[in-house]
């Protein structure tokens, strides 16, 4: 049998150890895989909100925990407005109440004037009163999921507003979610004169960071600009949570998963060492022995993130269903899946290194009267 026959089928023999080590590894690999999906997917679905439609840009309430925690005064509106290299801005007021079953309905109140801004695409009925009018629009993903159609109502806070149109703009956030008038949603959630974020679309020959430079310089008390993911990241501590929470998760699974592979590992070596011995009779070096039990222990991590990888995409489709689909659009983008192969492959080079090292280092006399 050859050398690499060898190190493929060793780490098998003692099948019940074998599965157990596997799964246990696999449940860590499973979880960063799974946490990687949603934070891309929340990651992504964020960056299309904030880059809605035509919008270069989007304005935020500055030092705010969390983007939809942000509240800017009205007056802003007309003072981005004003400044140079700005064509349009436009407020918005974002807000999330359960409805139908969905605890992340997303609602967005907005200028119907202004809905071209949002990239939005009518393919039913019409658009939304401006004022007080109790309309609404609702996306295609939102339409299906609560059965409703043109004509129908839409409880929210204790009050009906009728579906006037459906609407898609390819966001999922947006389309599993309401469209409605900024004076009725401010209504709503008791924020008079507040919008959320206000939307800045600026002149052709205008250059982004030259205008949300100025807006920072006259308005940066107040407000921040926020012009990629990146620059979320560095107002938004949810998105940094999330990224942090996902690392310590990763050197969690790399902690046990190492232990688990160690007592694996360090088990088949003693029950092998009489087989180790005769190795080292017919000639076999130090560091052949080293390569074949870091190897084994390799092979034994590998085989768990393929499990892990596909245990973690199972609870993906398994759990987003339950809450969180309409909201989160999962992205499964081979980063994920390689941060989750890279963690078992250093859990295989950390936990098998001990038991590698012992074996290599065994007498072959006394392993040979090993029993």
């Amino acid at each position: 049998m050859s050398f690499f026959s060898l190190i493929l089928k060793n780490p098998f023999r003692n099948k019940t150890r074998s599965a157990l080590a596997i799964v246990g590894i696999a449940i860590g690999i499973a979880t960063i895989v799974a946490l990687g999906i949603i934070t891309d997917g929340l990651k992504t679905s964020t960056e299309e909100t904030l880059k809605a439609g035509g919008s270069d840009f989007s304005v935020v309430e500055s030092n705010v925990s969390d983007m939809f925690l942000s509240k800017i005064d009205e007056s802003y509106i007309n003072k981005i407005k004003s400044v140079n290299g700005v064509e349009d801005a436009v407020g918005v007021l974002t807000a999330i109440q359960p409805i139908g079953g969905n605890p992340y309905f997303v609602l967005i109140g907005i200028d119907p004037n202004k809905l071209d801004i949002s990239n939005i695409k009518i393919t039913k009925g019409k658009s939304f009163s401006n004022g007080s009018a109790k309309e609404v629009i609702i996306g295609k993903v939102a339409s299906e999921k609560l059965n409703k159609t043109i004509g129908d109502t839409l409880t929210l806070s204790q009050k009906k507003y009728k579906i006037t149109g459906i609407f898609e703009t390819g966001d999922l956030q947006q389309d599993g979610g309401a469209f409605l008038s900024l004076e009725n949603l401010q209504d709503i959630e008791d924020k008079p004169d507040k919008v959320t974020m206000i939307y800045v679309k600026i002149k052709k020959d205008a250059n982004v960071d030259e205008v949300t430079k100025a807006i920072e310089d006259k308005y940066g008390n107040d407000v921040t600009t926020i012009a990629s993911l990146e620059d979320l990241q560095s107002v938004d501590q949810g998105l940094n949570t999330i990224d942090t929470a996902s690392w310590a998760i990763s050197i969690l699974a790399i902690v046990i998963g190492g232990i688990g592979v160690i007592n694996t590992m360090i088990m088949s070596v003693f029950e092998r060492t009489r087989e180790i011995g005769v190795l080292k009779a017919v000639g076999w070096k130090n560091r052949r022995i080293l390569g074949m039990i870091l190897g084994e222990s390799i092979v034994l991590t590998l085989v768990a993130g393929i499990v892990g990888s596909i245990m973690g995409v199972l609870a993906i489709q398994i759990l987003l269903p339950l809450g969180m689909e309409g909201f989160i659009k999962p992205v499964y983008s081979s980063d994920v899946f390689i941060r989750g192969f890279l963690v078992a492959l250093i859990v295989g080079l950390i936990g098998g290194f001990y038991p590698a090292y012992r074996a290599s280092k065994l007498p072959p006399t006394e392993a040979l009267r090993y029993e």
